[in-house]
């Protein structure tokens, strides 16, 4: 069970004053806040342990490297992963990826097919897109229905001779769908076909097992589970990451260097080109360590009460109308109000403290398929409460009130 008082108290942002009024933060599938262990790893990063890692026999980049390897382990005791040389540090859940599109596009011929569902993101969208259009093959959606969910049966019947790989968002950011990440792998694995995960929206809030799932590849950001900005993470089994080509090119991805040829480095170094942010990887270790000590099954139940707590109360409202009704379902709820434009909406609600999310989410084809333009997203963290759920309710009764008269 959470101790929400002192998980609160390590978050000195939830004390700040908006327009007069305290912030209640509701726009974590954005980007979390940071806990006190994280800024504290940072700053003791910079003061005392900052060396190039890797590359320096002195013993200040001895002691960098220790900790940024020692940061690895952290990630792959977190998602289970078989070995640290299947964790690569990247950007964020985009930059991982991007670049499984690109280096998994150099195997795709005119003609092959990639899956992905109708709930993307942007960009577990747009790289398969251009990989495609470069390689000419081509991306076959795979369709939502009203709640939100996918078919497994049409799963089944997209799956050909032609597909090559199908990537799928773990938990969707704009109708908290959780999809059945584990029965769409066991689907692909039956064809030959290896399985991307967009692990971004739910690594964070409910706990993820790679090697049970049996995932070939999985994506989360850093920024997202309470941890810096700018690191992130890609999973791959080693089997696949060996067959892939470099990413990038330069310092650290080498092996050997000659003008007539270059060899490459080992796992996970193949795909690390340049300076590592060792400082953003040992800051996402204390964010995990951070997380497995609240326990990764008490950050679901708490969410989860928050979200059945959240749907029952703004289904009281009248002209509510919620965007996602999934039978699993992760930490938001995205919704409308009568005729109220989302960001008029999300323009009242600031000016009373409340920080939501407004616009399409970086999923426009998921509200294409609603017919509307965006929605108003509300999405919890640990540090939430229902008493900040009761202060949303009652900012939209006031935001309805002003466009009501």
């Amino acid at each position: 069970m959470i101790n929400i008082e002192k998980i609160r108290a390590d978050f000195p942002i939830l004390n700040e004053q908006v327009y007069g009024h305290k912030l209640v933060y509701l726009d974590n599938a954005a980007t979390t806040q940071k806990p006190k262990p994280v800024v504290e790893s940072i700053v003791n990063g910079y003061y005392h342990k900052n060396a190039n890692v890797h590359r320096g026999v002195h013993w200040l980049s001895q002691e960098a490297t220790e900790a940024h390897e020692a940061a690895r382990e952290t990630v792959r005791k977190f998602i289970n992963a078989e070995k640290t040389s299947e964790i690569i540090f990247t950007r964020g859940t985009t930059e991982s990826l991007n670049i499984v599109a690109a280096t998994f596009g150099e195997l795709l011929s005119e003609g092959d097919e990639i899956i992905v569902s109708q709930m993307e993101h942007h960009s577990n969208i747009v790289p398969w897109q251009l990989v495609c259009e470069k390689k000419g093959a081509r991306l076959v959606m795979l369709p939502i229905d009203n709640n939100g969910e996918i078919s497994l049966e049409t799963l089944k019947e997209l799956i050909n001779e032609k597909t090559r790989l199908v990537s799928i968002a773990h938990a969707s950011n704009t109708l908290a769908t959780v999809n059945p990440v584990k029965e769409v792998i066991s689907i692909a694995h039956e064809n030959g076909i290896p399985v991307m995960i967009d692990g971004a929206q739910s690594v964070p809030h409910f706990k993820v097992d790679v090697q049970e799932l049996d995932a070939d590849f999985l994506a989360f950001s850093g920024h997202k589970i309470y941890g810096p900005t700018g690191i992130g993470v890609l999973y791959g089994k080693e089997k696949w990451l060996d067959k892939l080509p470099p990413y990038q090119a330069g310092g650290e991805m080498i092996d050997k260097v000659t003008f007539e040829k270059t060899t490459f480095n080992v796992l996970p170094y193949k795909f690390e080109a340049g300076t590592p942010d060792f400082i953003g990887s040992t800051s996402l270790a204390a964010a995990l360590d951070y997380m497995t000590a609240i326990g990764m099954d008490n950050v679901e139940e708490h969410e989860r009460e928050l979200v059945e707590y959240a749907t029952k109360k703004l289904n009281e409202i009248e002209g509510m109308r919620i965007y996602g009704n999934a039978k699993k379902r992760s930490g938001l709820v995205s919704f409308l109000v009568s005729d109220i434009h989302p960001y008029d909406m999300g323009t009242i609600l600031d000016k009373l403290g409340i920080a939501v999310r407004t616009g399409h989410h970086c999923a426009q084809p998921t509200m294409d398929f609603f017919g509307i333009e965006g929605t108003v997203r509300a999405s919890f963290g640990i540090y939430n409460t229902k008493e900040e759920i009761d202060i949303l309710v009652n900012g939209i009764a006031r935001a309805k009130k002003l466009f009501h008269k």
